[in-house]
């Protein structure tokens, strides 16, 4: 939905990332001790609001702008959404690695976009998408554990 959502309309339901997170997390949840679980979103947490810092630092002394001209906010709900998701370790690599993913389709889609944004939580939601699919097939023995 995410998907759908913010590349035809550039806007996504904010229900829909409490939701993800809520998901996301029983998963990791269940397969990690309580004790883990709660250290590890405390430090992707950390992660995420380092990157929100440097995101919005970037936007004001660089582009000279506001963050909300750069930066949507269901890309960063997304972004909180996802602290719930993995292990440290693994929460960034997949992290940095959907980044990619989302600037590389970008750039192969903008042609055919009559938008000038990047649907940034759409893509990444793709990304971590495939990501448990490819898990739950077995292509992946653990997203959890790199």
């Amino acid at each position: 939905m995410i998907l759908f959502q913010d590349v035809k309309e550039r806007q996504v339901y904010w229900f829909l990332f409490p939701i993800v997170g809520l998901c996301t997390g029983i998963l990791f949840y269940q397969d990690i001790l309580p004790q883990l679980f709660y250290v590890t979103v405390v430090i992707n947490f950390a992660f995420v609001l380092i990157l929100m810092g440097v995101i919005f630092l970037y936007s004001k002394l660089k582009l000279k702008t506001s963050i909300s001209n750069t930066f949507g906010l269901g890309d960063s709900l997304l972004f909180f959404a996802l602290i719930f998701s993995f292990s440290s370790i693994s929460f960034i690599v997949l992290f940095v690695f959907g980044l990619i993913f989302s600037l590389v389709l970008h750039l192969i889609l903008k042609k055919n976009s009559k938008h000038q944004t990047v649907p940034l939580a759409g893509y990444l939601s793709l990304f971590f998408a495939v990501a448990y699919l490819a898990y739950w097939t077995g292509i992946l023995n653990s997203i959890y554990t790199i």
